[in-house]
């Protein structure tokens, strides 16, 4: 099993969700997934998230920026508590034998044996120090970059109740024709009799809920219409496929420019 690498973020020592996500055999969408829930619970419970998960991005292969999580100690125990058999009990002992192994470096570095070894190794730490300075102050920028960003995923996990499609696309001043667009070519819906519908892969994992509703046609018909709504759990994966895209919350921008009017039916 490939060893986690455990890096200090303000003195707090942290693993990448993507080691654990490949260390885990899961995909890292997935684990976001897993922990935007762990999130919300914590924040109906009172805790502060940012002692379990620490919001932060990455340049993917195409140099596009991706988010990802910074787990501390605590988010790795809360993750490895949810496993369970040989998966759990692998990676429990390979997060607690990084992060042990961090602290240990850090409070036992090793002595030159000579002179010569000495001024090498004096001049390989300061080296090293002035190199995790810069790399902290890079790491300080972006979290403080996200940290405006985190507004909307707050908003999102203290909410009850379901949203409509035009609802949410109001939220990043879209359209919902649009943002039913995305929504399809992302592969996580598609129309059916001018409705529209989650592909089969993601029926059951609790992002929508229909309703029925009654109403009168202009020529005195009665008739009957399904309506879907999106659940916060839902809200979470668009926000997530609309921040791969770039495209961020009104209340996230620091300059907020209103755009397309709403409107939301299939395409014809």
């Amino acid at each position: 099993m490939k060893e986690l690498q455990v890096v200090s973020l303000k003195g707090e020592d942290v693993v990448d969700s993507r080691e654990v996500a490949e260390m885990t055999n899961v995909r890292h969408a997935d684990l976001l997934e897993k922990v935007n829930g762990y999130m919300k619970h914590l924040t109906n419970g009172k805790f502060r998230s940012l002692d379990f998960f620490i919001p932060h991005t990455y340049q993917d292969s195409k140099g596009e920026t991706r988010p990802c999580y910074l787990l501390t100690k605590k988010g790795c125990d809360m993750v490895a508590n949810k496993m369970t058999g040989e998966k759990g009990v692998l990676f429990t002992a390979a997060y607690v034998t990084a992060f042990e192994k961090m602290r240990e470096t850090m409070r036992s570095p090793a002595l030159p044996k000579d002179y010569p070894s000495a001024l090498r190794a004096l001049a390989d730490a300061e080296e090293e120090k002035l190199a995790l300075l810069a790399e902290n102050e890079q790491q300080r920028q972006v979290i403080a970059e996200f940290e405006p960003m985190r507004q909307y995923i707050d908003t999102i996990l203290n909410s009850t109740g379901t949203m409509t499609t035009t609802q949410i696309a109001a939220d990043y001043d879209m359209s919902a024709k649009r943002l039913n667009r995305i929504l399809h070519e992302e592969g996580l819906q598609h129309c059916v009799n001018g409705q529209w519908i989650l592909y089969r892969r993601h029926m059951g994992k609790g992002y929508t809920k229909s309703s029925t509703f009654h109403f009168i046609h202009t020529d005195g018909r009665p008739d009957t219409r399904i309506t879907t709504q999106w659940t916060q759990k839902g809200r979470l994966i668009i926000h997530e496929i609309l921040t791969k895209r770039g495209i961020v919350a009104v209340m996230d921008r620091p300059n907020e420019m209103r755009g397309e009017q709403n409107g939301g039916h299939c395409p014809d």
